[in-house]
Order: structure tokens, then C-alpha cells, then sequence
């Protein structure tokens, strides 16, 4: 498998997997890689509701089962502590949805790739200057494609993550405005298709965000 960093830049599309059952996981990885889509971002529980452990031992089990076919990693990292466990369940990045350099600085030093979130210019100037290797837009859908073409323009070095409300509607004008790519949750998850046992319709749904995303770069 391509290198991490540019496996991001060439499939332009991490999946975020969020209050998905750990029974559920195997079958919908499955169902998201016949897909096309090459890398799940598991989401740890911020209320408690899920433990840390029980989450880690998710991303874990990814890790065994799709080595080498996708690339696993974190969501909603917000200590230090998720950081190590996310690394020693062989995930291989992690994203926040914030900007903490702590928590940048915790990640990079444990050899994993740090996708923080930021808002404003000087949060995102703040970001990659800690470390980060791409600065997540979040929610981007709150700025709209305009805001990022104008923070495009004297940031353009910085590698931007469009995440919050992008579906295949919006998409493509976030591809024009110039992000390198998307974190999509539950715009390409189907809950119902999910309960209902239906991953063909998970796989079709995948396959039309794939394929929209690639007429754009």
C-alpha cells in the first residue's frame, strides 16, 4: 500500500465510522473497501458511552483484517491517552476535532500521521506549524466553498481536509475551491441500509462518492 500520506492526497476520501456497533464493523469495512474507499477513521466515543479500550481493540481488529488493504485510524482524539492506544491498536493516524498541540506533538512522536482540526486562518497557520500533516476544515460547510478559496489563496501550502455536511451535492464545489480532500460520515454510511443488513447498498452508496470524488482529481 501506497505511503500514507500520499494514499491520502490520491483517494481524496477518509470515511468516518461513528456509533457503528463493534459486530458491524468487519461486515461494513467490507462493504465500504468493495466500495473503493481505502481508509476508516473509528471515532472515539467523547461522552463515555463507549470505552476508550473497547474502541482501540475496534480499530484493532480493522487493522488485522484489512492489513494491507486499507489504512485504519482515529477520530475524535482529544487526549494524549487515545493517541497511545490508537498506536498500539496499529492505527496509523489520527484526527481531532480541534486544534491542540499536545495532542499533535503526542502523535508525532508516536510515529503517526496528525489530521487536528481548525476553523480560522490563524488556527490553521497554528496547526501545521505544531506538525500537522493535513489541517481539517471543520465544519465546512459552516464557512462554505468561497471562505476556503480565500484561505486557499495565502495558505495554499497547507494541505486542507474539507469534514462536516459534505455530501454529493457540495462536493465538487469543495474539490474547485481546493481542498485535497474529504472526511464524510454519515452523508455515506446509511444507518438504515446499516440495520438492516443491506452492505450491497453500503457498497453502491461508497462507489458513488468514489467516483464523484475522482472526477475532480
Amino acid at each position: 500500500m501506497k505511503n500514507l500520506k500520499e494514499l491520502i492526497k490520491t483517494e481524496h476520501l477518509i470515511v468516518i465510522v461513528r456509533g457503528v456497533r463493534s459486530e458491524q464493523l468487519l461486515p461494513l469495512a467490507e462493504a465500504m473497501y468493495e466500495g473503493g474507499v481505502r481508509l476508516l477513521e473509528i471515532t472515539y466515543s467523547a461522552n463515555g458511552k463507549v470505552s476508550d479500550e473497547e474502541t482501540a481493540k475496534n480499530i484493532n481488529t480493522l487493522c488485522r483484517n484489512f492489513e494491507g488493504r486499507m489504512q485504519i485510524g482515529a477520530g475524535t482524539v482529544l487526549t494524549e491517552k487515545q493517541v497511545m492506544l490508537t498506536r498500539d491498536a496499529g492505527g496509523k493516524y489520527i484526527i481531532s476535532p480541534n486544534c491542540n498541540e499536545k495532542i499533535i506533538k503526542a502523535t508525532k512522536e508516536a510515529g503517526l500521521l496528525s489530521i487536528p482540526a481548525a476553523y480560522t486562518p490563524t488556527e490553521i497557520e497554528a496547526a501545521y506549524e505544531a506538525g500537522a500533516d493535513f489541517v481539517k476544515l471543520f465544519p465546512v460547510t459552516s464557512l462554505g466553498p468561497s471562505y476556503v478559496k480565500a484561505v486557499r489563496g495565502p495558505l495554499c501550502q497547507i494541505p486542507l481536509l474539507a469534514v462536516g455536511g459534505v455530501d454529493l451535492s457540495n462536493l465538487a464545489d469543495y474539490a474547485k475551491a481546493g481542498v485535497c480532500g474529504f472526511g464524510i460520515g454519515g452523508n455515506i454510511i446509511d444507518k438504515k441500509a446499516l440495520e438492516a443488513g443491506d452492505y450491497k447498498a453500503i457498497t453502491e452508496l461508497a462507489g458513488r462518492y468514489v467516483s464523484a470524488i475522482k472526477e475532480f482529481y
